[in-house]
């Protein structure tokens, strides 16, 4: 079977100049090209194209993407191992629903609520693939460990600190603040001392290592997950994490 670049871009919701540009930096390239230009895909080029979505969808970037495409070619495997993760994501969120029902019933009832049922797929595991390709199993099971042996009060005072740490990161950049003022690198102090405390992470226990902080860095910057949680200041987390890292790592 081959699919014409309009009928692919139809079929997946992406356009022909994504595919174009897949195709010029060396991500995805079609099967041939006919004489009038017209680029097609065979089986192989639609398989290939359904793993590079499928890590789009994990967050991953193009320049990831191709690295994680090189160094598993066992496309069985890497699709099983796909399926099973979106397996999980699909009861994930079938439990999500379930406990937004319970909690719906109960108010609507006025009857009580049981935080463990209000809080069912709620988990932090939806993640697991994607530390995984980044940073390797031990990592995600070191903090997955880490994480679930956390009590109800500890785990509420890490979040209050990584949410008062996003918003001195926001306030900061909405002042002018200079990216390596004291003030900025007193909060890059504090980030690289939050990092250091998540265990699986480089330099664990003690300094994250130089390249750790980097990428991340670079990461707030490309993945919108991050962009949303540093607002309109992201590039400043990048570039006061930047001059920490030159300077003390």
């Amino acid at each position: 079977m081959e699919a014409s670049i309009q009928e692919v871009a139809r079929l997946t919701g992406t356009t022909s100049r994504t595919l174009r540009h897949y195709d010029q930096i060396g991500l995805l390239a079609p099967s041939r090209v006919g004489d009038n230009g017209y680029r097609w895909y065979d089986d192989d080029a639609l398989v290939r194209l359904q793993r590079i979505l499928l890590l789009r969808d994990l967050g991953l970037g193009l320049a990831e993407i191709r690295r994680v495409l090189d160094r598993e070619t066992d496309e069985e495997t890497a699709l099983r191992r796909h399926l099973a993760w979106l397996d999980a994501e699909r009861d994930r969120l079938a439990r999500q629903a379930a406990s937004v029902l319970r909690t719906i019933t109960a108010r609507h009832e006025g009857a009580g609520l049981m935080a463990e049922q209000m809080f069912d797929g709620f988990d932090h595991a939806q993640h697991r693939e994607e530390v995984e390709e980044r940073w390797g199993a031990d990592a995600y099971a070191a903090g997955d460990r880490w994480w679930r042996g956390l009590s109800d009060t500890a785990r509420s005072a890490w979040a209050q600190r990584a949410d008062d740490l996003a918003r001195d990161w926001r306030e900061a950049a909405a002042a002018g603040v200079d990216p390596a003022s004291d003030e900025a690198q007193d909060l890059a102090a504090r980030h690289v001392r939050w990092l250091g405390d998540v265990p699986g992470t480089p330099g664990h226990g003690g300094t994250p290592v130089k390249e750790y902080v980097l990428g991340l860095a670079d990461m707030y910057v490309a993945d919108p997950r991050f962009a949303r949680s540093y607002g309109d200041g992201v590039t400043f987390v990048r570039d006061a994490l930047g001059e920490y890292a030159a300077r003390h790592l």
